[in-house]
């Protein structure tokens, strides 16, 4: 949170279907923008609509530490907003691509290097099936469909694979801490546009890098407002890679 502690003032929050928004102003003038996943458990209800504009954003980055999934997504996104703008990283990160599905992009670049090796994926990817065949994996997910595994499955998964991808968005329900202790025997990637560009991720075990950048945050924002989630990928958003 100390990379996050630069004066800013919150102009938007968007609580999309899929994806969260923040939007920053920053002393010098820019507009910083960070999202994060939005969280699957949101009641009808919250205490704080109509109140986050205007505010500082110090304020909503401690949100982070709530246990209350809905503040804890506000300031990760507000927290990513800060972070990325100031960071050098992104500008030091590979761009990768995946024409037909731009959204797996990450699992597209590692795929040569994931066969015959035991791959953990931490968060269902829409369309991951596709590389049944290239790769084997256990997908662990907090709401499981078919061929996934429950979350509690981690504790014996990640400990034995060679390959953990993780998604960031795991920063703000509070259990990567947790995942990255199972997984420090492996290469691990954080991954997704939840993530934070900070290098110290390394002291936690983290090899690699997989966030995004942001390209049209006006096309960003209609997307994730009429309820968007793997289509914010391409023209809006589109992922980058660096080791650490």
């Amino acid at each position: 949170m100390a990379r996050a502690r630069h004066p800013g003032v919150v102009q938007q929050v968007a609580l999309g279907l899929s994806w969260s928004l923040a939007s920053v102003r920053m002393d010098d003038g820019g507009m910083a923008r960070g999202l994060c996943f939005s969280p699957t458990d949101a009641p009808r209800n919250l205490s704080w609509p109509g109140s986050l504009a205007g505010r500082d954003a110090a304020e909503l980055v401690s949100w982070l530490l709530h246990w209350n999934t809905c503040d804890a997504t506000v300031g990760a996104a507000v927290a990513n907003a800060i972070i990325n703008y100031h960071s050098p990283l992104p500008a030091r990160a590979q761009a990768l691509h995946c024409a037909e599905a731009p959204h797996l992009a990450v699992f597209e670049h590692f795929k040569g290097r994931l066969a015959g090796s035991r791959v953990a994926i931490i968060g269902r990817y829409p369309g991951l099936d596709r590389y049944q065949g290239q790769f084997d994996f256990h997908c662990i997910e907090r709401r499981p469909g078919p061929g996934d595994l429950p979350d509690a499955a981690a504790d014996w998964i990640l400990p034995r694979s060679d390959w953990v991808f993780i998604t960031a968005s795991s920063m703000a329900n509070k259990t990567l801490p947790h995942l990255l202790n199972l997984s420090r025997h492996a290469q691990v990637v954080l991954m997704g546009p939840s993530m934070p560009w900070v290098a110290e991720w390394a002291d936690f075990g983290v090899n690699y890098l997989a966030g995004v950048q942001i390209r049209d945050a006006e096309r960003l924002l209609q997307i994730l407002l009429e309820g968007g989630g793997t289509n914010i990928f391409g023209e809006s958003v589109a992922y980058q890679l660096l080791p650490l």
